[in-house]
């Protein structure tokens, strides 16, 4: 019988962008519900000493780290090899990593940054873990997106902004795509036992937007202080770890949920044609570079 004290013991939990804010307040709550949690992150120093300190608070000796740059393909082709040398399923997948840049970057594959970390990244993942979480008899994925998604739509024109780039809507654009994604990969999955939903965390006291410099995540945090909506990471992290574990949970996939709530996204987000003209732009961002498409490329029909 599962310890009701520990009501995860035994399922194997993966956590990105784990060494800070949501993403640490979730493996740190999932590894005191007693689970298998594998801490990721691109600082081998940081993660090593999040894991100690999760071990520490815990009490939970199960906490390992894994490294990853998840805006390098390569990088979460090592992360999923890694993962399956070491486990044959996974419990929960959550796809937290992510951030905003003021100004246009590009990964060392040449996509632009704020796509491919934001978006890219969680459906390489998904994709890339997915025999494993098929294999857990339940498996979770919750993806991490953001009420900043409203208002936004696909540029399919221009879906990296080579020709016009403003930060915001290269943020908005991800975080949609966060949503259709989760929607298009729900449908997909259906009746494989394996879940998929998405959340929005609120706006959260983090390290987020410190990439820009101090000023910019200064300006971040006051405007958020005076619209009186700023939260702490552990309530930040609430729902995730709430679709993560909950019960109730267990057969719920393709919604969005704030504050523990089902609630309806954008309209754009329900768009399924651009969902599906997401996921093969998606396909053919990811595969090229990587050598993926042998592992993958059959799920750009079904899953």
């Amino acid at each position: 019988m599962k310890n009701s004290a520990k009501p995860m013991r035994g399922k194997i939990c993966m956590v990105t962008g784990a060494t800070s804010g949501i993403g640490l307040a979730t493996a740190r709550a999932l590894a005191r519900m007693g689970a298998t949690t594998i801490v990721v992150g691109r600082n081998p120093q940081k993660c090593e000493r999040v894991s100690k300190r999760i071990r520490a608070e815990t009490e939970n000796p199960e906490i390992e780290w894994m490294l990853a740059d998840l805006s390098c393909q390569k990088d979460i082709l090592c992360l999923a090899e890694q993962f399956k040398a070491r486990y044959d399923r996974l419990d929960v997948l959550v796809n937290n990593a992510g951030a905003r840049f003021l100004t246009r970057c590009t990964t060392v594959d040449g996509i632009e940054m704020t796509l491919s970390l934001n978006h890219l990244a969680y459906f390489m993942l998904c994709q890339l873990t997915l025999e494993q979480l098929k294999a857990s008899g339940g498996g979770r994925i919750v993806n991490v997106a953001s009420e900043a998604h409203r208002g936004a739509t696909i540029n399919f024109d221009d879906i990296q902004y080579a020709e016009s780039y403003v930060g915001k809507q290269a943020y908005s654009q991800s975080k949609l795509a966060n949503i259709l994604f989760t929607y298009e990969l729900a449908g997909r999955l259906n009746n494989s036992g394996v879940t998929v939903n998405a959340m929005a965390p609120g706006n959260v006291f983090t390290h987020f937007s410190r990439n820009n410099g101090w000023i910019s995540w200064a300006k971040h945090v006051v405007s958020s202080l005076l619209a009186r909506n700023l939260v702490g990471p552990n309530k930040g992290a609430d729902t995730v770890v709430y679709l993560a574990t909950a019960p109730e949970a267990d057969n719920v996939s393709g919604k969005y949920f704030i504050n523990r709530k089902q609630v309806p996204s954008s309209p754009a987000s329900y768009d399924q044609e651009n969902s599906k003209r997401l996921w093969d732009v998606s396909l053919r961002l990811t595969t090229p570079q990587t050598g993926a498409r042998n592992q993958y490329v059959a799920s750009s029909k079904s899953i």
